[in-house]
């Protein structure tokens, strides 16, 4: 039975890449309000979305952002440089997507909440860790070599720092902010505010998971500061976005710092204060191979500063306004990013795509 258009006249979704890099596996979010105003029709149980020049199915997910309502529809595809891609919706049954990405809350772990993608996987620390020996504060990463997802897998095992073919948890944290968490920078010092407390789910794959951790109330060198992160992971990509909301008793700025584990041993580092990307390439360690971490801060950045411990970009952030940023990992032995300079321009890239993002027009 042939697939039905949902509107008596053909629309098309244009998807535009006006730059000159090849976006490849991209997730892009066109808004639910524009779709159910081209096809007021549509069934969300009974629809599919067509690449027009290959007529194939393509995975989408319907974005509902923590609420009730549909917000966005989010598709994965690949557009040439300054190309264009050409989608339909028609009616009919989607075939079943892989999930590419998936996080959870583990209680059976000392409240760890942990996520993933197709590529890489990461964790925060919740607050029952503070009690720990072991306690930890910043933003951990799980390398992976498959695009399966394994975190429910390496907690069932318990025994995630061993690599069964997948990958590991070789990624040291410590009392640093990891792989890219940001805190207040005051007084030319970082102010934990310690883990986090409560955790929201707001989408959860196959495309994009999404959630929420707040953290409690914390003095910050005399500055009563309350914390909130939305962090969200697109299929096939190394980096988090992550968007930050903190309130204080100041009506002057707060300063923050982004920061990113510095390892003893010599590593390599991509540091440019004026684009606010911040790389590190670390020391190989012998049996576990390389990780890249990066974060970029497409704000002002002030400065970035090369410690002992950490690497730190510092920025600033106002009362009650959302700041966001990015920041994620590859593992060489994923095959996909295997030295200094690819993973450098894999960070470049991403900042250029900020820049020139594909373009959405449904007509």
């Amino acid at each position: 039975m042939p697939l039905l258009l949902l509107s008596q006249t053909k629309k098309n979704i244009e998807i535009k890449n006006n730059s000159n890099l090849e976006r490849k596996e991209a997730v892009v979010a066109i808004k639910w309000e524009t779709i159910l105003s081209q096809y007021p029709q549509i069934d969300t149980t009974n629809f599919v979305v067509i690449n027009s020049s290959t007529n194939k199915q393509i995975p989408y997910q319907l974005e509902h952002k923590g609420l009730p309502a549909i917000q966005n529809l989010l598709v994965q595809v690949s557009v040439k440089a300054k190309g264009t891609l050409l989608l339909s919706i028609q009616k009919g049954k989607p075939m079943a997507f892989q999930t590419k990405t998936y996080g959870r809350y583990v209680p059976e772990r000392f409240e760890d909440f942990a996520w993933e993608n197709d590529k890489i996987a990461f964790r925060a620390y919740g607050k029952a860790l503070e009690k720990q020996k072991d306690n930890a504060y910043g933003i951990d990463v799980w390398v992976k070599r498959t695009d399966r997802m394994v975190i429910n897998e390496r907690y069932k095992r318990n025994e995630y720092h061993t690599d069964h073919g997948d990958g590991m948890d070789y990624y040291k944290v410590g009392f640093t902010m990891g792989a890219g968490d940001m805190a207040p920078y005051v007084n030319d010092n970082i102010v934990y505010l310690g883990n986090y407390h409560h955790w929201k789910v707001l989408d959860n794959g196959p495309l994009r998971s999404t959630f929420r951790l707040e953290y409690d109330d914390a003095d910050a060198a005399g500055i009563k500061v309350s914390h909130t992160k939305i962090i969200s992971l697109d299929a096939g990509s190394q980096l988090n976005r992550i968007e930050n909301v903190y309130s204080f008793s100041d009506n002057k700025a707060l300063p923050v710092a982004v920061g990113i584990a510095k390892r003893p041993e010599q590593g390599t580092l991509l540091l440019n204060e004026q684009q606010g990307i911040m790389g590190y390439w670390e020391p190989t360690v012998a049996e576990d191979g390389t990780t890249g971490v990066g974060s970029i801060l497409n704000i002002p950045v002030k400065n970035i500063l090369v410690g002992k411990d950490q690497i730190l970009a510092i920025t600033e952030v106002k009362n009650n306004e959302p700041i966001v940023y990015y920041t994620g990992a590859a593992w060489d032995r994923a095959g996909k990013i295997t030295n200094a300079s690819q993973w450098f321009d894999y960070l470049n890239n991403f900042s250029q795509e900020l820049k020139q993002p594909l373009l959405v027009n449904v007509k």
